[in-house]
């Protein structure tokens, strides 16, 4: 398949070519560079796809969604009301809806019954449209805390080690631990508070890391962020560093965090325009400032929507994008944290996450130039995923 584009976003840097193409075959970018050079590799007969006006790039990265959740305004309570089959069709549709608006890629930080390996599955074999992915299986969480109803509870170290084995017997590629509370979960933990102690977290990622997985944190309070840090985990989720009382970012774990390379994923709602509304504009400036910081401090980024939690839905990643250049994050930034950044964090940076020969064929075409405007990233014109071709939503 040859695909032609007014721009090329190439390589690990996403240096702009233009009239450039991409060549993909076996599901795996042969070529890319300038047309002329690139279509002369072409064999007659390969389909051609030319967008004379658009900007071919790396395909999207989500980095923290819930498959599992409809994203409507009550998540859980649909969520329990369904059986597997009943929920694994309805995670099939949200698989559609990813890759139509050009994610190919998702990590999935928490499932029922490992539902998501097996989408991941069904991805991977054709059989259902969507993004790849890394999936968490049930995350670690203490008895009746944060998501207990997924089916990840643990007390104490053997048993917090038991779980980490056993979801990777169910095909985890990454270990989520809850090392705080939410407000997903009624009755459980507040976000701020923390929910396991030093000896388990670093029992999750000692075995985690034997196994060669990465850890994935739940942690909006600065204890709990702090903990993690310490513990050695590889991202931190959310990471709004909220207290009983208010917001404190403790600059001595910060500079841990940017020094150890730990990937941060602030998990924007593409809605966030209405977070002053919600919690006071007060309150939402500060939780706007704590990334502006980290973005300014250097700390690895990346993007994720928390698609499937209330009101976030599994089409919103562009929007939810606009949200760093809000905080005068450049463009360029913003697309490598969706792009290379997000692969590195997913341990996929070697695969996915830019144009380079020999790389998957995770492509995404768009209407416009998303380095001079990221709202180009809504008008989707075409997206190929593992080298097949998929309409857009």
């Amino acid at each position: 398949m040859l695909l032609t584009a007014a721009h090329v976003l190439a390589g690990p840097d996403r240096h702009p070519l233009p009239d450039g193409a991409v060549l993909v075959r076996d599901g795996a970018i042969a070529c890319v560079g300038p047309r002329e050079e690139v279509q002369r590799h072409a064999r007659p007969g390969e389909p051609r796809l030319a967008f004379p006006a658009g900007t071919l790039l790396p395909g999207l990265i989500d980095a923290h969604v819930h498959l599992c959740f409809d994203g409507g305004t009550e998540p859980v309570a649909t969520l329990r009301q369904q059986d597997d089959e009943a929920l694994f069709t309805a995670m099939k549709e949200r698989a559609r809806q990813l890759v139509g608006a050009g994610v190919t890629t998702v990590r999935d930080l928490g499932d029922r019954g490992g539902l998501a390996v097996r989408l991941a599955a069904s991805v991977a074999a054709g059989e259902t449209p969507g993004p790849r992915i890394v999936s968490a299986t049930a995350p670690l969480t203490p008895p009746g805390g944060h998501c207990w109803f997924l089916g990840g509870e643990a007390a104490g170290t053997d048993e917090v080690r038991r779980l980490v084995r056993r979801n990777i017997e169910a095909g985890a590629q990454v270990i989520k631990v809850m090392a705080t509370g939410g407000r997903l979960t009624e009755g459980g933990a507040e976000s701020w508070q923390t929910q396991f102690g030093a000896g388990e977290l670093a029992a999750v990622v000692d075995e985690a890391h034997r196994a060669g997985l990465p850890v994935a944190a739940h942690a909006h309070g600065t204890d709990g962020i702090a903990a993690a840090v310490e513990a050695g985990v590889d991202t931190i989720e959310h990471c709004t560093w909220m207290t009983a009382t208010g917001t404190d970012l403790r600059e001595d774990v910060l500079a841990r965090i940017v020094e150890r390379g730990i990937h941060v994923c602030p998990t924007v709602s593409p809605h966030w325009r209405t977070l002053p509304r919600i919690f006071g504009a007060e309150r939402a400036e500060a939780l706007f400032g704590a990334v502006r910081r980290m973005a300014e401090a250097g700390a690895r980024l990346v993007a994720g929507t928390d698609a499937g939690v209330q009101r976030a839905g599994f089409d919103g990643l562009a929007s939810s994008l606009a949200f760093y250049t809000h905080l005068g994050v450049p463009t360029d930034r913003v697309l490598g944290m969706a792009t290379t950044e997000a692969a590195d964090a997913l341990g996929l940076g070697a695969e996915t996450g830019q144009l380079t020969a020999g790389y998957r064929a995770d492509l995404l075409v768009v209407d416009g130039d998303p380095l001079a405007d990221l709202g180009a990233l809504g008008s989707v014109e075409a997206v190929v995923a593992a080298g097949r071709h998929l309409s857009p939503s």
